[in-house]
C-alpha cells in the first residue's frame, strides 16, 4: 500500500533505530516471515482463482476470509477509512482502488491486487498484476516490465547500499524500456506500522536525506509503471487513483528484509 503516512500504534518498549528507521531483530524477523507468508499466500491463491464474471469485491472477500483463517486480520481494513481488505485496480487504475459489488472483472482486463496482513504485532505487504485471461501484447509487455523493475530495485539491496540506489535502479530500467515511473506514490519501511520510515521512492529525488541500509531493516518496495504519462488524478471516492491519459497501469510490490550481505522476499510466493 502506498499511503505515505503511518498507522497508530500502542506504546512499546525503546526500539534499536537506525536514523529513525526500526532494525528488526532475529525474533521480530521470524514473525514478520509469517506475515509475509500469509500475504503471499492469499496473493497467490488469488492469481489462481480469478476470473472473468467475477466481481472485485469477490476477490476482496476472498482475501479476508483467507487472511482470517490464518490467524491475521487484514492490514487495509479500516486503515485511515478504507473499506476494502484489499486496493484492486482495473487497467488505467493506478493504487487504491476500492472493491465493489458492480465492478465486473472482464477477460482482457489487467488486474492489481494489493493486501496485508497483521499478526503478533507485525504487518506484510504486498501486490501484484494479473492478466485475466489473455490480454495484449503490449499489456503483457508492461506487466513484464513492471515486475523486472521491482526486481531491479531489490537486487541494489544489501547492508552498505544507499537508499537511492534502489531509485535509480528502477528510474533507469524503466525508462530505458520507455515506459514512466509514477512519482506520487512510494514503498515505505513495514513492521510494527504498516507505513513506517523511510519511504522508499522509485526514482531520485532530494526529496529526504538518502540513506545507508543496515541489516534488520524491512522494506516494501513497489514501484509503479504506466505505459503512458506518469501523471495520476483522484477520483471522486477520494481514494482510487487513474492515470491522466487513461494508459495502463501495473504494479509489483515485496516486503523485503535487509541483511547483511542481501536481501530476504518476506512474501515470496513461489516459496508458497
Amino acid at each position: 500500500m502506498n499511503l505515505l503516512t503511518k498507522i497508530l500504534s500502542p506504546k512499546t518498549a525503546p526500539r534499536k533505530r537506525h536514523r529513525g528507521i526500526e532494525i528488526k531483530n532475529s525474533q521480530e524477523v521470524e514473525l514478520m516471515r509469517e506475515s509475509g507468508r500469509i500475504v503471499a499466500t492469499v496473493l497467490k491463491e488469488i492469481s489462481e482463482i480469478v476470473e472473468p464474471g467475477m466481481t472485485t469485491a469477490d476477490l476482496d472477500d476472498y482475501a479476508e476470509k483467507r487472511i482470517r483463517e490464518m490467524g491475521a486480520t487484514p492490514s487495509f481494513k479500516g486503515y485511515h477509512g478504507f473499506p476494502g481488505s484489499i486496493c484492486i485496480c482495473v487497467n488505467n487504475e493506478v493504487v487504491h482502488g476500492i472493491p465493489s459489488g458492480k465492478k465486473v472483472i472482464r477477460k482482457g482486463d489487467l488486474l492489481k491486487v494489493d493486501t496485508g496482513a497483521y499478526k503478533a504485532g507485525f504487518h506484510g505487504d504486498s501486490c501484484i498484476t494479473i492478466a485475466v485471461g489473455k490480454i495484449k501484447p503490449k499489456a503483457q509487455e508492461l506487466m513484464t516490465v513492471a515486475e523486472n523493475a521491482l526486481y531491479q530495485g531489490i537486487n541494489q539491496v544489501k547492508a552498505g547500499t544507499q537508499l537511492l540506489e534502489i531509485a535509480g535502479a528502477i528510474e533507469d530500467y524503466v525508462t530505458s524500456q520507455g515506459y514512466s515511473v509514477v512519482e506520487g506514490f512510494t514503498g515505505h519501511g513495514v513492521g510494527r506500522n504498516l507505513h513506517e520510515a523511510p519511504a522508499v521512492f522509485n526514482v531520485r529525488t532530494n526529496q529526504l536525506p538518502n540513506v545507508k541500509l543496515k541489516a534488520g531493516m524491512v522494506l516494501a518496495i513497489e514501484p509503479i509503471v504506466n505505459a503512458g504519462s506518469k501523471f495520476t488524478r483522484t477520483l471522486r471516492d477520494r481514494w482510487t487513483v487513474v492515470t491522466v491519459d487513461k494508459s495502463l497501469s501495473a504494479q509489483f510490490e515485496h516486503t523485503v528484509l535487509v541483511t547483511t550481505d542481501g536481501y530476504e522476499i518476506l512474501t515470496d510466493r513461489d516459496s508458497i
